[in-house]
């Protein structure tokens, strides 16, 4: 794996799993709170509605209680009270009513039971009964069976207590609706009293334990502070997540409390579950992140290496093939780029072993269009040549030091091959200090490469007056160039051979400006008469002499000539 593919890895990868992980836990904490505030609302409506069952049971003999009372303050008297108490007596898990009467000190108890009427006179003199207490269940010999019993003091017009009204039920007709409901069965549960003495219990729930909170239970001893002060609540135990989770409702008619236990991973059960679904959902999706990397970043670093080692290869001089362009990406734009950076590169460097490296770009790629310029050969035709001599340089560079000659050789060539390219000269070669040009007219006629030519024979002369006035003013030595001008027929192509060939002129005519410009001194522009008859309209005309030029038996009219170079656009 590439060092960017692991790059890429690290900073996409791990960022989406941290972030992944965050939303996980946000999301798990979140889920967790609404499922348990949920279960805490139906723990508490499962509880009230089991408390309200007993309640109502409880509620209707004592309501019957308090009609004892009100039956006194109407004047009804015996009658009545006796009406409500074989009312009493009837009712569903009424085991039985008994009146313990106190007089002077003397306690005389009366029992009836379901179908026995009471005779009791002194309920006549019973003025208010009000419910005293409930007793908490307890074993009665006398029924055989667990019963709770409901106190009722009895009192006379000046609130003196003459006995108690009691009126025992059955516990287990109190605890049917409770038994016979989905939560006395599925989970833990006890009724207790206020002080945490277990009165009844599911069937799961432990036996051999008597009170609440006796096994110092931190849950349980919780429930137990809490009841002190709330009527209901849920409480979770001290483990996270919680091993066991409480509820607690107290009923309104007996200080007793329903309470629910569960265990934890009941109740966080789909919680769990959904965590488990969100962490398998989060590695996918980080299984997914990674197969893109590899598909999509991958496919990105084997192009960034396919750049690479074309890199290496170019820098070794080797092009090769363009590299496929498979995306319209900013991949695609950079492989684009890359191969057209690599046509520009081999461009110039045609250009460069074909024309040299002092041609001018414009006219190497004007040259490059003709068919003849790219290959071995060339074609015959009309061209104007100039070569440029310094006078007396030999004696010069023996008397200075190699790198004062070399420093000044190289401001001259700099300002001479400007001023060549500016005139769209095609410099074919350097010899030492001199210097083979010729201006090629393409298809037309020779008539505008002549001109062009002598405006540049004439500026490269004044270039060098400029040159000079900067050696002067550096005290360095001044320069002398003559220059000569020919016109004439040439073979214009690529010389040399398959592996190293160069765009140039062959000809007599070539031969002829060399020696042309052996008559020029210093300053001087030398023209043969076919170049003088096409541009002598545009020059003056300093002199004319005669010259016997080697390989030419007559003598040769050469002209010097003289003026302003023209604007380099015109001709």
């Amino acid at each position: 794996m590439t060092s960017l593919l692991r790059r890429l890895i690290v900073f996409l990868v791990i960022p989406v799993a941290l972030l992944l992980f965050a939303m996980g836990v946000f999301g798990f904490v979140y889920a967790r709170g609404i499922m348990i505030g949920q279960w805490r609302e139906a723990a508490i409506l499962r509880l009230e509605r089991a408390a309200h069952n007993i309640d109502m049971r409880l509620r209707q003999p004592i309501d019957h209680l308090k009609m004892v009372q009100k039956a006194a303050e109407t004047g009804r008297g015996y009658g009545l009270q006796a009406w409500i108490l074989d009312r009493i007596r009837e009712m569903d898990g009424v085991a039985g009513v008994a009146i313990e009467w106190e007089n002077e000190g003397i306690r005389a108890t009366e029992r009836f039971g379901r179908g026995r009427r009471s005779d009791g006179e002194e309920m006549m003199r019973v003025h208010r009964a009000r419910v005293a207490e409930v007793i908490s269940p307890s074993y009665d010999t006398n029924t055989e069976e667990e019963t709770v019993s409901l106190v009722s003091d009895l009192e006379d017009e000046e609130g003196k207590v003459l006995g108690r009204l009691r009126v025992v039920l059955r516990f287990d007709y109190l605890m049917e609706d409770i038994r016979s409901s989905g939560w006395w069965q599925s989970d833990t549960g006890f009724l207790v009293d206020s002080s945490g003495r277990f009165l009844a219990r599911t069937p799961g729930a432990p036996v051999d334990r008597k009170r609440l909170g006796e096994t110092g239970d931190p849950l349980e001893l919780a429930i137990l502070e809490e009841m002190k002060g709330k009527s209901s609540g849920t409480i979770f135990g001290p483990e996270l997540p919680p091993e066991q989770v409480g509820g607690y409702y107290t009923l309104r008619q007996a200080p007793w409390t329903l309470i629910l236990f569960a265990p934890g991973e009941q109740i966080l059960a789909p919680i769990l579950t959904f965590r488990f679904y969100f962490a398998l959902a989060g590695l996918l999706a980080i299984a997914s992140v990674l197969l893109l990397i590899r598909m999509v970043g991958g496919s990105m670093v084997r192009s960034i290496r396919e750049v690479s080692e074309s890199a290496e290869r170019v820098a070794r001089g080797e092009y090769g093939e363009p590299l496929p362009v498979k995306t319209r990406d900013e991949i695609g734009q950079l492989l684009t780029s890359f191969n057209a950076m690599i046509l520009g590169l081999k461009e110039r460097d045609f250009i460069s072993n074909t024309f040299g490296r002092y041609v001018d770009p414009e006219i190497a790629r004007e040259l490059l269009s003709r068919p003849e310029a790219s290959r071995l050969g060339g074609e015959k035709r009309q061209v104007a040549i100039l070569m440029s001599d310094l006078r007396d340089f030999t004696p010069l560079a023996e008397a200075k030091s190699p790198d004062l000659v070399l420093r000044i050789l190289n401001r001259y060539f700099s300002r001479i091959i400007e001023t060549i390219q500016e005139h769209r000269g095609i410099i074919v070669d350097f010899f030492g200090d001199a210097v083979l040009v010729f201006f090629d007219p393409g298809d037309g006629p020779v008539d505008p490469a002549i001109h062009r030519a002598v405006r540049c024979a004439l500026a490269m002369q004044a270039v060098m007056q400029a040159f000079n006035a900067g050696n002067r003013a550096e005290g360095l030595p001044q320069l002398h160039m003559g220059i000569g001008i020919h016109a004439g027929e040439v073979v214009v192509g690529n010389i040399g051979s398959e592996s190293r060939a160069k765009y140039g002129i062959v000809g007599s005519a070539v031969n002829m400006t060399q020696r042309i410009q052996s008559h020029a001194e210093g300053g001087e522009v030398v023209v043969t008469g076919a170049v003088h008859g096409v541009a002598k309209d545009h020059v003056q005309t300093k002199r004319q002499f005669e010259a016997q030029l080697k390989g030419i038996q007559e003598n040769a009219t050469l002209y010097v000539i003289e003026g302003s170079p023209a604007p380099t656009g015109e001709g």
